[in-house]
Order: C-alpha cells, then structure tokens, then sequence
C-alpha cells in the first residue's frame, strides 16, 4: 500500500475546505472559474471564454467579478485553506500592479482592481 505524503494530505484537506464552501455557501466549482477568469484578465489573453467562464462574465461587468469572488472566498476560507488561494491570488496580481497602472479618475470606493488599467 503506497503510504500518502503529509503535504499530499495537507493540500487535500485545504481543497476540501473549498469544496464544502463551494457546495454550502456559494456556487460549486466557482473558486476555479474565478481563478481561470482573474488569470485571463490578468494576463490579456485574448482566448475564448470556457462555458463555466461565460456564465458569470459578460462584456458590460467585465472579468473585476472574479477578483471580487476570491476576495470573498479568502474571507470566508479557514486560515491554512485561505494561504494556498492567498498565494496563487497574490502571484496574479503582482502581474496586473506590473502590466496596469492607477487610473487616477476612478471611484477611490473600489477595491484596488476596479482601479487599474
């Protein structure tokens, strides 16, 4: 029997705390479209929309739903489980602070990613 690392346990239990979030509080699977679609946005891929993705993005709202949703999850998350996402989360926006620039004239209320272009 092949024994399983702890880290593979680890990682295992933070994805469940997703789900089970997912499944009580929010939109199954939403945590992984929101990802796919801030990664899109962050990136300026000019790629095609996965179904899951065109569901919660339209071309009036724009792809700032996805920021906002993990902002969401982050609170939501317990700490260990909230790390992992906060890592990857934190990895893309480093990219769109290097690739945007402050949009002087937008609304000071919106979070910082409404802000940037």
């Amino acid at each position: 029997m092949e024994r399983v690392s702890q880290a593979a346990l680890t990682a295992g239990r933070r994805l469940a705390a997703v789900r089970v979030l997912e499944r009580d509080r929010l939109t199954p699977d939403i945590v992984s479209v929101a990802l796919s679609v801030w990664s899109v946005r962050v990136h300026g891929t000019k790629r095609r929309w996965r179904r899951a993705e065109t569901e919660f993005t339209c071309p009036c709202c724009g792809e700032g739903w996805a920021r906002d949703k993990l902002q969401e999850v982050l609170s939501m998350l317990p700490p260990r489980a909230a790390a992992e996402l906060r890592v990857k989360v934190e990895r893309l926006d480093e990219v769109l602070l290097g690739r945007t620039h402050h949009e002087r004239m937008a609304d000071s209320e919106l979070s910082w990613w409404h802000r940037r272009c």
